[in-house]
């Protein structure tokens, strides 16, 4: 995908992804007892959406910007409330300001909870440890994600949620993606994951979805959007969420959100939203 963050964020597929993200974290909150995050490829936490890099794509005015802009139905703001207390306020600033999962998470976790974010890059992990800077709760640590992510779980918490948003750069994310989820659900199968992915390729998509449909882990969640035809060599006009072990309540609140947001962010032909099960209910 050509992937650098700041060139995206924002954008439609960062609702979608933080939108539940923020339902999963809010649902993991209603027990007290503790639970921990683990964002694998976290980034650097908030994106300036005035900078230049930004700005050449723009590409947050077809995402977060429409939302900010939208009369929302009452049942989906609700929805989209735990979410829109986080982004509203930054985006309100001057200049506006798009957080990142890391910081989504952070905002959410409560005094028992804790927050483990991983990146390899040395320069994004300074930058992701300013933008904690201070939360005893959170720590960054400057590793390989596909690595962490194995060795990380289970978390002492024994409660939680791993988040897998890959760059999509090398051609293999969605064969690591199924290996890392195999290995790591043997070790933590309590634990919540959600995996990332772009919708450029269909055939690819379906060949991941089949691989996951048969990889012997129960109760696999596919949410997806689409804010136009996908094509592989046009601009990313899908986006997708693999939701493994998922609240008992996620499906139904996909099924009532992500309609919505596929209207709303809809770029041409071919909008639309898919919630269903890949294995077990």
């Amino acid at each position: 995908m050509n992937y650098r963050h700041i060139f995206h964020a924002g954008n439609f597929a960062d609702v979608v992804k933080h939108a539940l993200m923020a339902r999963v974290l809010e649902y993991l909150g209603k027990k007290d007892a503790p639970f921990r995050v683990l964002d694998t490829h976290a980034g650097i936490g908030v994106y300036d959406l005035s900078s230049e890099a930004a700005r050449r794509t723009g590409e947050w005015k077809d995402g977060i910007g429409r939302l900010m802009q939208a009369k929302i139905p009452d049942a989906q703001r609700e929805l989209l409330a735990p979410y829109l207390s986080i982004v509203e306020p930054m985006m309100k600033a001057s200049p506006p300001m798009y957080p990142g999962s890391p910081l989504i998470a952070q905002k959410l976790l409560r005094t028992q909870d804790r927050l483990s974010v991983i990146e390899k890059h040395p320069q994004d992990v300074t930058r992701l440890k300013a933008a904690l800077a201070g939360d005893r709760r959170a720590k960054a640590l400057e590793l390989d994600g596909w690595t962490a992510w194995n060795a990380q779980v289970p978390p002492p918490e024994k409660r939680g949620l791993v988040l897998v948003d890959p760059p999509f750069e090398e051609g293999d994310d969605f064969a690591r993606m199924v290996a890392g989820l195999v290995s790591a659900y043997k070790k933590w199968p309590g634990g919540v994951t959600l995996l990332w992915y772009p919708i450029k390729d269909q055939v690819a998509v379906n060949e991941f979805h089949q691989t996951l449909a048969t990889c012997g882990i129960p109760r696999i969640l596919a949410l997806e959007v689409t804010v136009a035809h996908p094509k592989d060599d046009g601009p990313l006009a899908g986006t997708g969420l693999i939701a493994v072990n998922p609240p008992h309540t996620l499906l139904a609140e996909a099924e009532a959100l992500l309609p919505w947001l596929a209207r709303l962010l809809a770029r041409g032909p071919g909008a639309g939203a898919r919630c269903g099960w890949l294995a077990g209910e």
